[in-house]
């Protein structure tokens, strides 16, 4: 075991036997990600609702890599306040060595170029498989495409993912991922398990479609990703090259699914 691992196991269980550590923790933070997933387009709804569109739940869909910042927002308020329960900081969580900023990044983005396409795809392919029966499955527009005015792509494109990726990295692997590890007495499948099927139902509600196949196809498509990613964290138990990883898929996606009009 590497010391960082020992420090963090070390230090989730001192909080687990002094009470300052419990699943509601870990379980709270991960579903409210979703909850305020869908607030936020329940919020931008409501003001197409109030502008006379006539279909404002799906003129909303286009928004969420606009209103994920509240949806960051409202986590790192929550990652500030469960951390500081635990007599740590928020941004221990990332794991940041300066001494290492040159390897993280070459790290991330070896992991960006090779592995991540990879497992895209073979997520892509076997979600469209499992669900619609064919590796290309006639999903709505809208899941694939967003269509923004200028100010509102240019935000998405330069802001939206930079803290976005690493809100999300801080609360599925920094946060909740060590310390279900220590909850589930050290089973790490299990943990894994728990925060990946967390992490893959958040994706659903990135848009929220009232579609059970929609719904289960951007379910299933993630769950090869975020396990591959928390495996990753448990090699390095650091953020900073899983950062860079997310940073590159999160605005290869700004870039690719959005269209100014």
């Amino acid at each position: 075991m590497n010391i960082s691992l020992a420090a963090s196991k070390i230090g989730t269980t001192e909080s687990l036997a002094q009470g300052r550590l419990t699943w509601a923790g870990p379980l709270g933070i991960m579903a409210a990600r979703s909850l305020f997933a869908m607030l936020a387009q329940a919020l931008v709804t409501l003001v197409f609702v109030i502008q006379q569109n006539p279909d404002p739940l799906r003129a909303g869909t286009a928004w969420w890599s606009v209103t994920g910042t509240l949806v960051d927002l409202g986590c790192l308020g929550l990652l500030f306040w469960l951390t500081r329960r635990e007599g740590i900081s928020l941004f221990s969580l990332i794991g940041l060595n300066k001494t290492k900023l040159l390897r993280d990044a070459l790290t991330g983005l070896g992991i960006l170029v090779v592995v991540s396409p990879l497992v895209m795809i073979g997520g892509g392919m076997l979600s469209g498989l499992l669900v619609f029966g064919s590796i290309q499955p006639a999903v709505p527009a809208e899941v694939m495409t967003k269509h923004l005015p200028l100010w509102a792509a240019l935000y998405a494109r330069m802001v939206w993912w930079v803290i976005w990726s690493v809100t999300e990295e801080m609360t599925y692997n920094g946060y909740a991922l060590p310390r279900l590890q220590v909850l589930t007495g050290g089973r790490t499948w299990l943990a894994v398990a728990i925060v990946g099927f967390f992490w893959a139902v958040q994706h659903s509600f990135l848009p929220f479609i009232p579609d059970v196949k929609v719904f289960l196809y951007l379910f299933i498509q993630m769950v090869p990703l975020v396990t591959a990613m928390q495996l990753l964290y448990l090699k390095f138990r650091r953020l900073p090259p899983l950062i860079v990883v997310h940073w590159g898929m999160d605005l290869f996606s700004a870039i690719i699914m959005i269209t100014v009009v």
